[in-house]
């Protein structure tokens, strides 16, 4: 069989899973705090016809004859990477309070384990992070997630005028008049008698390669053994606002996706294009076995 069918089989796989990236991108273009995917081609293993030669020369050193370049015919293409495109959002302000946008790097941390103290159980492995700052209250008052889970900070000293180094769910209480969060994460509020108070203060996690994160839905990313994480933070790789190379927190705003459409639409006619050429190399092979077999009759 022709090494050019296969070579075209491969081609059309890649634009294919060319294609399912962008189309995720596109599904995701309202989706807060989503991180466009990008897909790369990479070449595969080239057959070679005639390896490269030197300069043939004389007895007396003189060059008689100049080297020659190899000869090798590629074999196809496959995918290079699908690389997570970690640049920031547009700002879209709502004025909501509990709407959280992050300007610089960072992700808020999220998690379901907590201890009876309230305080995670220690570096967790139920953590996930993610840019998404659209927070709720549940019941109990806790900040959390439009899937439940609680978002993590530290919790506040036993006079509520401050916060301790405890990493834990972020509670206000059921008498609290209003509250505020400010651009380091402090979260504020006017409690029963009127006076001021603390609830905690909403801690960011940042990451040295954040586009190693392993995307598990909602939203949300996992560590994974690229993420480079920092120490030094808090706790290890959580940081206040402000602070260790996390941004800063702007309230009643949340960060949108990043997927840009014009782009997009332009990869798609790309993937869409490149698509056809690769059938066409793969008709053109069957035209030309056909040829073949019809020598003999």
């Amino acid at each position: 069989m022709l090494r050019s069918m296969y070579t075209g089989i491969s081609g059309m796989k890649g634009f294919q899973t060319k294609l399912d990236v962008v189309s995720n991108n596109i599904a995701n273009v309202n989706t807060f705090g989503f991180k466009k995917g990008r897909y790369t081609f990479s070449d595969l293993m080239s057959q070679t016809m005639q390896g490269a030669t030197g300069p043939i020369q004389n007895a007396a050193g003189n060059p008689t004859l100049g080297g020659r370049n190899p000869m090798q015919v590629g074999l196809g293409t496959t995918t290079g990477s699908i690389d997570n495109i970690h640049t920031q959002g547009n700002r879209q302000t709502t004025n909501r309070p509990l709407d959280l946008a992050i300007e610089g790097d960072g992700m808020f941390a999220t998690a379901e384990s907590v201890d009876g103290d309230d305080n995670l159980a220690t570096d967790a492995d139920d953590l996930s992070f993610t840019r998404a700052g659209n927070f709720y209250f549940d019941d109990n008052g806790h900040i959390v997630t439009s899937g439940g889970r609680y978002l993590v900070g530290r919790t506040p000293n036993a006079a509520n005028d401050g916060v301790t180094n405890q990493i834990g769910r972020i509670q206000l209480p059921d008498d609290a008049q209003s509250f505020s969060i400010g651009g380091d994460g402090t979260v504020n509020y006017v409690d029963g008698d009127g006076q001021p108070a603390v609830a905690g203060q909403i801690l960011l996690a940042n990451f040295s390669n954040p586009e190693g994160l392993n995307k598990v839905g909602s939203n949300s990313y996992k560590i994974s053994n690229n993420a480079g994480e920092l120490n030094g933070g808090i706790v290890d790789y959580l940081y206040v606002p402000g602070e260790g190379g996390a941004g800063s927190l702007f309230a009643g705003a949340l960060e949108m996706s990043n997927v840009d459409l014009s782009e997009e639409f332009t990869e798609m006619i790309t993937a869409q294009r490149g698509f056809q050429a690769n059938t066409r190399v793969i008709t053109t092979s069957d035209e030309i076995l056909q040829e073949l077999v019809n020598l003999k009759r």
